[in-house]
């Protein structure tokens, strides 16, 4: 028996009534958002969301560079988009290294330190944003002539020859792996405030035998160093560990709820990963 004209038209409402519900709550409840909802950005009710932070750096190809009114390079770019994404004022400030670690251990107000290691010592005194960089595994540069010191040996080797000469930027750390590897060996070392062109040339005239660092910004430096790539030497260890991570470093003043709205941007897009370099700090 055939269905009458009046049952046809309710069957057909239903259907178009189904297929709306499903189309809404798809718009509502989206399975694969294409970037960060309201859930990830909000506020969370904080009394202190409008004002500004205050991140000190110092000028450091290629991780920090200023450009113009503001701050960019690898790890400058990162935190100017954390920031803007989770919609907290941010202020660049130029302040010497070895100074930055001084305003976050006084506690004076809202301020943060960029890309710092995490070390015991410095979670003593300081607040740790998620990982915004991970480095690529630490080398280092010597002059081409230097034959004490070669590839393929394990960092234990160099460090615990006495005829090398290490440069050592005051007050930086190398890892976990490198900081305990200099503690046990005590090598025959030099200590630095130089910037890293400084130290470099320091190499090349023979006044020390090698620094580390991390493949891209040995790259970046001796592009800018003006000194004959050929004159240098990378070198790679066995046994070296992979990149150490860096963070913003906070004062125990900011907010915890802060924290959590620039960590949950971080987390949501996979900032961490690497895609360029370091020496340590």
């Amino acid at each position: 028996m055939k269905p009458d004209q009046s049952t046809m038209v309710v069957c057909a409402v239903c259907l178009a009534a189904i297929t709306m519900a499903l189309y809404v709550r798809t718009a509502i409840y989206p399975t694969a958002p294409s970037r960060p909802g309201p859930e990830v950005r909000e506020a969370d009710n904080d009394p202190y969301s409008g004002g500004n932070i205050i991140v000190h750096y110092h000028e450091r190809h290629p991780y920090y560079i200023s450009q113009g009114k503001g701050v960019g390079g690898i790890i400058g770019d990162r935190i100017n988009f954390v920031f803007q994404q989770a919609g907290i004022p941010l202020v660049w400030q130029k302040t010497p290294a070895r100074r930055q670690l001084d305003i976050i251990k006084a506690n004076r107000g809202r301020e943060g330190a960029a890309g710092w290691f995490k070390t015991p010592e410095r979670e003593d005194f300081a607040k740790f944003s998620q990982p915004i960089y991970q480095d690529r595994p630490t080398i280092a540069l010597a002059r081409a002539d230097q034959e004490l010191i070669q590839p393929g040996k394990t960092l234990a080797e160099t460090l615990a020859n006495p005829h090398l000469r290490l440069l050592r930027k005051d007050g930086y750390s190398y890892g976990d792996f490198i900081d305990r590897l200099l503690d046990q060996f005590q090598p025959n070392q030099t200590i630095t405030l130089a910037d890293n062109v400084s130290m470099l040339k320091m190499i090349h005239t023979r006044r020390v035998d090698y620094l580390f660092i991390a493949r891209e910004e040995a790259d970046d430096l001796l592009t800018r160093a003006g000194l004959p790539a050929s004159d240098f030497k990378m070198i790679t260890f066995t046994d070296a560990p992979e990149g150490n991570r860096r963070y913003i470093l906070f004062t125990r003043q900011l907010e915890d709820s802060t924290i959590d709205r620039l960590d949950r941007i971080i987390r949501y897009y996979g900032i961490d990963k690497t895609d360029d370099g370091s020496t340590g700090k």
